[in-house]
């Protein structure tokens, strides 16, 4: 796995980790005089004011970006609800007070097809493995309400199982609508249940190993 990377600019530093990088292109498609593949290096973040980098940067779905503010300008801080959407045939985003794999993160992107080579996180490996599922599933998951939904949602992955979820948290479809509050959620990782987003088992049977 690589190291992040850092980029030192005058007022903002950026670190980018390739390992959690879904290639959302948000970066590109939003700031390209500032993050550049075709040039070297890749990231200029002298090239912009560092709140416009920094609120670009925030908008990156994998966490792969972060930054490091030396203007004495605010940090990021996650967001007061912790909320997981479920993607058409693509993966869980992330976004809150996180705790994925013992890592403390704000935003992260998590593997729920079987395929990625980079469990928990997502390599956009759904695309090759054609993996559908639908980002709006129906639920009848329990409105168990958030009363402290700034606490940390521990996210772990189960040896050869699924996602275990512990703390309070938002689940939505990819469009936004609400699935269900709740504190404690087993997600579908191995891309075989039939009660997706959530595991029913099936990866026991599908000999899923992760």
């Amino acid at each position: 796995m690589s190291k992040p990377r850092t980029y030192a600019g005058r007022d903002i530093e950026v670190s980018f980790d390739m390992s959690k990088c879904i290639h959302a292109r948000n970066c590109f498609l939003k700031l390209p005089h500032v993050f550049d593949p075709a040039k070297r290096p890749w990231v200029q973040p002298d090239n912009a004011p560092a709140e416009e980098i920094a609120a670009m940067i925030r908008t990156c779905p994998s966490g792969a970006l972060t930054f490091t503010r030396h203007d004495g300008g605010a940090e990021e801080l996650p967001t007061r609800i912790n909320r997981v959407t479920i993607l058409e045939n693509g993966p869980l985003a992330l976004q809150g007070n996180l705790e994925v794999a013992g890592e403390a993160r704000t935003r992260a992107t998590l593997c729920r097809c079987g395929a990625s080579a980079n469990k928990p996180y997502c390599d956009y490996a759904h695309v090759d493995a054609k993996f559908q599922a639908t980002g709006e599933p129906s639920s009848d998951a329990k409105q168990e309400g958030l009363e402290d939904p700034e606490a940390v949602l521990k996210v772990d992955p189960i040896p050869d199982g699924p996602l275990k979820l512990e703390g309070p948290m938002e689940l939505t479809t990819g469009t936004g609508r609400g699935l269900g509050q709740m504190r404690r959620a087993f997600l579908c990782r191995c891309g075989q249940s039939k009660n997706k987003p959530f595991c029913d088992g099936s990866h026991k049977e599908a000999g899923f190993t992760g």
